[in-house]
């Protein structure tokens, strides 16, 4: 993969101060810088209620979305803001956040690499609505370690110049770019950023209509929070584990290495009691080339949509992701053209789905792979080597049937249980001891 942006030793040592002061816990203050040169922060504007222009100042719920320009809402909350970090605007867009195509999110992730060029981080201001989604497309596409923050707010910005009451998006826009300037985030992916808390993008969910503190990470909780000019992480995306090493920290999923008309198409069903199958079959036959489930439980769908699933991989080819309308917790199994989406709420699953099939369309396991592992990164100790012998996935191990075990870049499945402390005869660890099969499902 070419790399967009050269990286510098200085990049390397810090991103790794980053993340380990994120990962203990550490609170940064960016009042408390060393350097006299205020970190630059772009804003990528793109509407949303943030930018929303209300009927009256005690208007919350009438107003018209994506009125406002941003350059306009800056100057609201300067000069404070220039005090600590220099800012300049990018105005993307200026629309609610429902009414952006894959293909808009395509350049937009080109305009936020563009903009981390020069820029020490990257704001991104957008409606609330679809907010997840925009996040989690950013935090798998974007090729850059620094700061990408996403904010808006669950309140319009003013009524005929006057600020609405109880307004919420100078606070979240203020934040944000104290957020994205501090580094505090540095090699975390992209973060949102509302209310005072900061959650990972693959975590985070709207979770009510109207409140303020509508954002919730259901499994996880928030990563941390920023008071006043505070600001601790308590927590860290998996991610961070490979921080200063851009060929492990980056995805795949590279924007200039595809056009925008060239993302594949996959659609959300979603299953209810005694659901028909007639929508899994109309998509499939539309031509779609993934459809992610919303099931119950851990997953489940109804006998029709069954039976349409089958028909629909069997005579249309098309790959399905399974994931669970409840909101929080794992799906796990998967077979064939069928990848469990693990935690991945539905509207997550399709964007990881829509990426996996553009840059692997005739290739369902490494699909399943990504989802797997970029989809489902967990924080893992054993990466450490402790014993060059052996590869390092077998030092002081134990699998228990079921468990899934990555060996020279291919998953298999443990057989049964053992410690991996005796090499095989030839001195060199016999793998077939320990698992079943390799399996092509995460």
């Amino acid at each position: 993969m070419i790399l967009k942006q050269k990286r510098s030793f200085y990049f390397a040592i810090s991103a790794l101060v980053f993340a380990i002061l994120s990962i203990v816990g550490i609170s940064a203050s960016i009042a408390q810088a060393d350097s006299n040169e205020k970190p630059k922060v772009t804003i990528v504007a793109t509407g949303g209620t943030i930018a929303g222009e209300a009927s009256s100042r005690a208007s919350f719920t009438s107003y018209r979305a994506g009125s406002i320009p941003m350059d306009e809402m800056l100057e609201y909350i300067q000069p404070e803001i220039s005090e600590h970090v220099d800012v300049d605007v990018i105005q993307f867009g200026n629309s609610g956040s429902g009414g952006y195509t894959l293909e808009e999110f395509h350049e937009l992730t080109l305009v936020v690499e563009d903009a981390l060029e020069e820029a020490d981080g990257v704001v991104v201001t957008s409606g609330t609505d679809t907010m997840e989604e925009f996040a989690y497309w950013l935090d798998l596409t974007v090729q850059s370690q620094k700061p990408v923050v996403m904010t808006g707010a669950m309140r319009p910005w003013s009524s005929e110049g006057e600020m609405v009451l109880g307004a919420d998006g100078p606070a979240n826009l203020y934040n944000s770019i104290l957020l994205a300037g501090s580094q505090s985030t540095f090699c975390f992916g992209t973060v949102l950023m509302l209310n005072d808390e900061i959650h990972a993008a693959k975590d985070v969910t709207k979770a009510d209509t109207y409140r303020m503190d509508t954002f919730e990470s259901p499994n996880n909780g928030p990563l941390g929070f920023i008071d006043g000019m505070n600001i601790s992480t308590d927590r860290a995306p998996a991610r961070v584990q490979s921080c200063g090493d851009l060929d492990e920290w980056m995805t795949p999923f590279d924007m200039t290495e595809v056009e925008a008309e060239d993302l594949a198409r996959t659609e959300i069903v979603y299953t209810y009691q005694n659901a028909g199958g007639e929508a899994i079959t109309a998509f499939a036959e539309a031509g779609v080339d993934g459809i992610v489930t919303a099931g119950t439980g851990a997953g489940g769908i109804s006998s029709a949509q069954r039976a349409a699933q089958n028909d629909a991989i069997e005579n249309h080819d098309v790959v399905f992701a399974t994931s669970s309308r409840t909101g929080a917790g794992n799906v796990y199994g998967g077979r064939d053209q069928i990848i469990a989406a693990n935690d991945l709420i539905p509207q997550k699953a399709r964007i990881l789905l829509t990426l996996g099939l553009t840059y692997a369309p005739d290739n369902t396991e490494q699909v399943a792979e990504w989802f797997h592992t970029i989809g489902n990164p967990q924080f893992n100790a054993t990466n450490v080597d402790h014993d060059d012998e052996y590869p390092t996935w077998q030092n002081n191990a134990i699998y228990v049937a079921g468990d899934r075990v990555w060996y020279e870049g291919v998953l298999y499945e443990a057989k049964w249980w053992t410690v991996n402390d005796i090499p095989s005869e030839s001195g060199e660890w016999d793998v077939w001891k320990v698992v079943e099969s390799e399996v092509t499902a995460s």
